[in-house]
């Protein structure tokens, strides 16, 4: 028997109004990246603007002092780090072939094969710089994205008499706690990963400089920024380092390995314990599935985001999808 299948005119609307929110969504993508960027910055810096604002400093002001300071920092940093650190790497992606050869690697690797792999790896401090000009070149963005994290800063402490506006006095409460536990997962989560980073970075930079390896800060930074990949990021950081190490002298190759087997314990059992004690963790496979999967679609962009939305999406399931309850 042939069966006939009707759909409904209440079916049909409600599936083009959801492919048109669908690809709304995905025109505006730019704007719900920056939107969502500058809730991460809120999220970092409300627990300075809230411990300001309990010595009686108005919440103005102490928004304006987080953000001065801040900005005044990360100025300070670039200035200092950016000239030596493109210096450095570009003269470390132009030798490095010359190591690799006298390590006798070439007679094994095919020479393109490794050239392209090895300046991959040995370009990636100067491709973030990169990315960090090109981010900083689009003004109207990055003003646009820390005016909005300036004024979430300084609504955040009516954030109730908002919530009844918009949801109504039922659901302030549960709404009130999902934003509540958003902020100290993804301000914990970035404030965390970002003191990682830096400890890895500045251990890594102080460890090669005490061995006498030449390119200390474009190895270093590449450590700090490779952090953020579980397992395979402090591998990855420490091959050009064992590269130039070996080249040197098979004792200081090994020097090196020893260095970032030190550091990676270390992070295990010591860094990483004491500074994510108060946030709550990815579990790794899901972040390497996250950075994937953000990469492929927003580029590194997307893979910066990718963790927190995945944060994201865990505390609104945990909220509003009901868990089954055994008997």
């Amino acid at each position: 028997m042939i069966q006939k299948v009707e759909i409904s005119h209440k079916t049909v609307i409600f599936t083009v109004l959801f492919l048109l929110l669908l690809w709304f969504l995905y025109f505006i993508r730019d704007i719900i990246l920056g939107l969502f960027v500058a809730l991460l910055i809120m999220a970092i810096l409300n627990p300075i603007v809230s411990k300001l604002y309990k010595f009686k400093i108005p919440r103005g002001f102490s928004v304006l002092v987080v953000y001065i300071a801040v900005l005044g920092i990360f100025g300070l940093v670039i200035a200092a780090v950016v000239p030596p650190l493109v210096e450095q790497t570009s003269s470390l992606v132009s030798k490095l072939p010359i190591y690799i050869s006298t390590l006798g690697i070439d007679r094994v690797v095919s020479r393109e094969i490794s050239a392209q792999f090895l300046s991959q790896i040995g370009s990636l401090p100067g491709q973030a710089v990169k990315i960090g000009f090109s981010i900083f070149s689009n003004i109207l963005g990055v003003i646009t994205v820390l005016i909005f994290a300036f004024y979430l800063l300084l609504v955040r402490d009516k954030i109730d008499d908002q919530l009844v506006f918009l949801f109504g006095e039922n659901k302030k409460e549960k709404v009130g706690k999902t934003i509540d536990m958003l902020e100290s997962r993804l301000g914990g989560w970035a404030r965390a990963e970002l003191a990682l980073m830096l400890v890895i970075g500045v251990a890594s930079f102080l460890g090669l400089t005490i061995l006498g390896i030449p390119y200390a800060l474009p190895l270093a930074i590449l450590a700090g920024l490779l952090e953020i990949v579980p397992y395979f990021g402090p591998i990855i950081s420490a091959i050009p380092a064992v590269i130039i190490g070996l080249s040197i002298s098979p004792l200081m190759g090994l020097a090196t390995v020893a260095l970032a087997l030190l550091i990676h314990q270390s992070e295990n059992y010591l860094f990483t314990p004491k500074i994510m004690e108060k946030s709550v963790g990815v579990n790794p496979i899901i972040t390497l599935l996250a950075l994937s999967i953000g990469f492929r679609l927003a580029g590194m962009a997307g893979a910066v985001i990718s963790v927190p939305v995945v944060l994201t999406i865990h505390v609104l399931a945990s909220q509003y999808i009901p868990s089954k309850t055994t008997s």
